[in-house]
């Protein structure tokens, strides 16, 4: 059961409007001038998150009886799709983080370790990862081969990660695993481990296509810790209730904003032909008007779910995560929004033509189109569909 989450106290309309705008602003200062570099080098975006700690941006959806913001869902998606703007890795690992807080308030703040922990969050900015998938299991988030090996009071666990994005610079990792050695695959737990208790030992580069910042290395990460840092809520339920519509929702804003990045890159790139022929509409703008019509459905489904999401976590109702229905709609965004970003980049490119395909251009998509072409891949699209149709073989439409 998600905790309770605290709202009356939490940031009026203005200044959150005031807290976007400084995410713009923290875009156009630290995040868009090192874009490119941060794209070609392959290097996690330091200057990016040395303004966004500066700003207590890593706390934004901790709640405010801890010293953060209180943000809601739509709220955090905003940040997130402002920051695709600038720069999708960057925009990728923040909301990746924010995942990772979810997790934490929604189901540990019963917890006195946990609570401890969201104000030490606040106070230090911390960076939080995650190492869900591990080699072995297929893919599988509902699956551990690794297991928690409790001694008393501490743990110890081994797990063999393809993937620990920007695993390196986080200060802290929420990883999966079986409850004991003795578990199921499926009985699994969520634990916290920190920075100087563990030890990661690379398996795997980071040389990708898209997405490059991200640095989203494979590791053999062995730990150690208290029992207090197990979340006392199963992983089943978190995934359930968090980890999956979150996901799909903060990952869909930040897709949506390097769209809209595209789209203004045509816009100005339209603007410029349009001088040459003062009076006419060039045909360039009729296409991004087509384009634009397709990023404005985009947002509105990132939007319209994350409403739905956002009236669950503060529903009264004990079954608000029951039935297949709106697991099936938030996997319908996700693979939505991992299609819509290829087609809108893909004819925002047609509209800048070679000034758009050069690296050199103040017009170019190049990195937009390879980081577009990583959305479909982050939980495989086919894997999605195929358990959409297994539910809705089960789904009654209503429900």
């Amino acid at each position: 059961m998600i905790t309770t989450i605290v709202r009356d106290a939490r940031i009026s309309a203005a200044e959150f409007a005031d807290l976007l705008a400084q995410a713009h602003v923290i875009g156009e200062t630290a995040l868009a001038p090192h874009a490119a570099s941060v794209d070609e080098n392959a290097r996690f975006p330091a200057e990016a998150f040395a303004a966004l700690r500066e700003g207590k941006f890593l706390s934004a959806y901790v709640p405010v009886e801890y010293g953060g913001f209180g943000l809601n869902i739509i709220e955090t998606s905003k940040i997130c799709e402002a920051l695709g703007h600038y720069c999708g890795s960057t925009a990728m690992i923040y909301a990746m983080h924010c995942i990772q807080v979810a997790c934490v308030v929604h189901h540990a703040q019963e917890s006195d370790y946990f609570r401890r922990y969201l104000r030490q969050l606040v106070e230090e900015q911390r960076l939080m990862a995650s190492a869900t998938t591990e080699i072995g299991t297929g893919g599988d988030l509902l699956s551990s081969i690794c297991a928690v090996d409790v001694d008393g009071d501490t743990f110890t666990l081994t797990k063999k990660a393809p993937v620990i994005s920007y695993g390196e610079y986080a200060d802290d990792i929420l990883v999966t695993a079986r409850r004991s050695p003795e578990s199921p695959a499926t009985d699994q737990v969520h634990v916290m481990v920190r920075r100087g208790e563990y030890q990661a030992e690379p398996l795997s580069t980071w040389d990708t296509m898209g997405f490059r910042g991200t640095c989203s290395s494979g590791f053999t990460l062995t730990a150690q810790g208290n029992v207090e840092q197990i979340l006392p809520t199963s992983f089943g339920e978190i995934l359930a209730e968090t980890m999956h519509p979150y996901s799909h929702i903060v990952w869909g804003a930040l897709w949506s904003g390097i769209a809209a990045d595209a789209v203004n890159r045509s816009r100005a790139f339209v603007r410029v032909e349009a001088r040459k022929t003062p009076g006419e509409t060039p045909l360039s703008a009729v296409r991004l008007a087509e384009v634009d019509l397709m990023l404005q459905e985009m947002r509105h489904n990132v939007y319209s779910l994350a409403r739905e999401y956002h009236e669950k976590l503060n529903s009264t109702c004990d079954a608000a995560f029951e039935g297949f229905g709106f697991p099936i709609r938030t996997n319908n965004l996700k693979l939505s929004c991992s299609q819509k970003i290829v087609e809108i980049v893909g004819k925002a490119l047609l509209i800048n033509g070679i000034s758009g395909y050069r690296n050199d251009s103040k017009f170019s998509l190049a990195r937009h189109l390879r980081d577009s072409y990583g959305a479909a891949l982050m939980v495989n699209n086919d894997r999605i569909t195929k358990l959409n149709a297994t539910m809705l073989l089960a789904h009654r439409e209503g429900h």
